[in-house]
């Protein structure tokens, strides 16, 4: 056994001893019940994955308003992405069309008939590349509603999963920037956890960062990584845009990738960019400016381990205070 192990378990008997006195002063059970009390369904551990060890490319692309320039870019840029020997692949909210209320209806497209020439394109690169996409995001056609939605593709192209933005972005910050989703598009109603060659992933949508309890819940779900595609503006963008995805990677010691268009000065919308992957620890593995970039992170899921080791936090939680539900899968 190493030195480095022989000091990680007196902290772990500490930490236990403290929740056995703490669970006796409450009247709780025992400090395992405490534990398992703080998630429901108790939290799983991730499973292991395919490979623990991986490039990871984000694609920070310039957007315009040719949805076929924008369908070939794209295209381009995965291949870049797969070409310089990366796995996963992260694609910007938005991708196919400008970010505003009056394009979202003009571009939508039917993913679940056939009629998306953006997704379809997405699944064939993954076949022929053999890589996994997180698809950043397309304005969907279902019935009567649009959606922000991220496809998910697997290395043979087959679809894994597929999130629709659950947390619309409607804010007013008078004098910076006032916009309104809801006024175009419904809301999703699902998380969205998939298991693919290079782990288990959760998706959210830009403003799904600002809800931690998304991410906790991620999180009990055995995730190693969560992915966002986003577009923060230029008043949120610099305040808060770095900030929560430290805060949702160090909140639950795993790893975060954000993926934001480039910035065009001139457009409706401005991003900020400053895509950036976020280890465990809390830490910039990679990141970009504001202009159109392709940039790669090596990810290793043993620091995973290795920080919940160092800080047991699954084991210190404190069921007999608080918990967090899961209603999708509480019975």
């Amino acid at each position: 056994m190493s030195s480095a192990l022989f000091l990680r378990l007196p902290i772990l008997a500490r930490a236990g001893e403290s929740l056995r006195r703490c669970a006796a002063r409450s009247g709780v059970r025992d400090f395992a019940s405490m534990q398992s009390d703080a998630r429901k369904p108790p939290s799983q551990a991730p499973p292991e994955p395919p490979t623990s060890k991986f490039k990871l490319a984000v694609c920070q692309l310039s957007i315009c308003a040719d949805k076929e320039q924008n369908i070939r870019h794209a295209r381009e840029a995965i291949q870049t992405a797969a070409d310089g020997g990366s796995k996963l692949v992260l694609l910007p909210e938005m991708w196919n069309c400008p970010y505003s209320n009056a394009s979202f209806p003009i571009y939508a497209e039917d993913i679940d008939a056939g009629d998306s020439p953006s997704s379809k394109m997405l699944s064939d690169m993954a076949k022929s590349k053999e890589v996994t996409i997180i698809g950043g995001s397309i304005p969907e056609r279902s019935g009567n509603h649009l959606y922000n939605t991220c496809c998910i593709y697997g290395k043979d192209g087959s679809l894994k999963g597929k999130h629709r933005k659950v947390h619309l972005f409607d804010i007013d910050i008078p004098g910076k920037i006032q916009f309104k989703e809801s006024d175009t598009l419904k809301p999703g109603d699902k998380y969205t956890v998939v298991d693919t060659d290079v782990g288990r992933i959760g998706v959210g949508i830009c403003y799904d960062i600002r809800f931690p309890e998304m991410a906790m819940t991620y999180a009990a779900r055995g995730v190693h990584m969560i992915c966002y595609p986003g577009a923060f503006n230029m008043t949120t963008g610099p305040a808060h845009w770095e900030l929560l995805q430290k805060a949702r990677a160090v909140d639950n010691q795993l790893f975060v990738a954000t993926c934001s268009p480039a910035r065009n000065p001139s457009a409706g919308y401005v991003a900020w960019g400053h895509s950036s992957v976020i280890g465990p620890f809390g830490e910039i593995l990679a990141s970009t400016g504001r202009e159109e970039a392709i940039f790669y992170a090596d990810i290793d899921y043993a620091q995973i381990k290795e920080r919940r080791m160092n800080m047991p936090l699954d084991h210190q939680r404190r069921g007999d205070l608080y918990q967090l539900v899961d209603l999708t899968l509480a019975t």
